[in-house]
């Protein structure tokens, strides 16, 4: 093969190898702009109508599709998750492939979507915790808000600190087996 031939080759796989970093950068640039991604943690009041501020730093994350519409569904642990709009129609989405003569699914679907309340932000960027899903919670007058990627968790903020002093594992050692630090 002559010079030519071998400078064609090279350039041709640097095409290959540029055009695999593109496809790289837009998967994540995807990802970024299609995921809310809340993170942080805050300890507000919540009135007597039960209602609760959302947190400026977790509002900036709310995607535009959401229309500051959120569902409300009861945690597996004991406190209350809220899914934007927009994040709420993907599980709609994964919920109508389970299969609803199956019993634990049927169950799953059950629990999850009959505990599901919708509601809106309002002009003072509070959302109402209905009072069903704060009586499962056992909130009160406060409320402990955490960010955790695509919802939010509202707990009672004894039970929140219960929960993270009552794990079995350290903080490091969990996140060095989760991260394979």
């Amino acid at each position: 093969m002559g010079e030519s031939g071998r400078d064609f080759s090279k350039l041709a796989e640097r095409v290959q190898r540029a055009k695999k970093l593109l496809a790289v950068i837009s998967k994540i640039l995807l990802v970024q702009q299609a995921v809310s991604f809340f993170k942080g943690q805050e300890t507000y009041s919540i009135d007597d109508k039960g209602r609760v501020n959302v947190p400026t730093k977790m509002r900036k994350y709310l995607q535009p599709e959401s229309a500051d519409t959120f569902v409300l569904t009861r945690g597996v642990d004991r406190c209350i998750l809220a899914y934007p709009m927009n994040e709420w129609r993907k599980y709609e989405e994964k919920f109508a492939t389970l299969n609803q003569y199956n019993e634990r699914d049927r169950f799953f679907l059950r629990m999850i979507l009959s505990w599901s309340e919708e509601v809106e932000m309002d002009a003072q960027q509070r959302i109402s915790l209905p009072k069903r899903l704060r009586e499962f919670a056992g909130i009160e007058s406060k409320v402990t808000i955490v960010g955790m990627i695509d919802h939010i968790e509202f707990w009672r903020p004894e039970e929140f600190d219960n929960y993270l002093h009552g794990q079995p594992e350290s903080y490091e050692d969990v996140a060095a087996k989760v991260m394979g630090v």
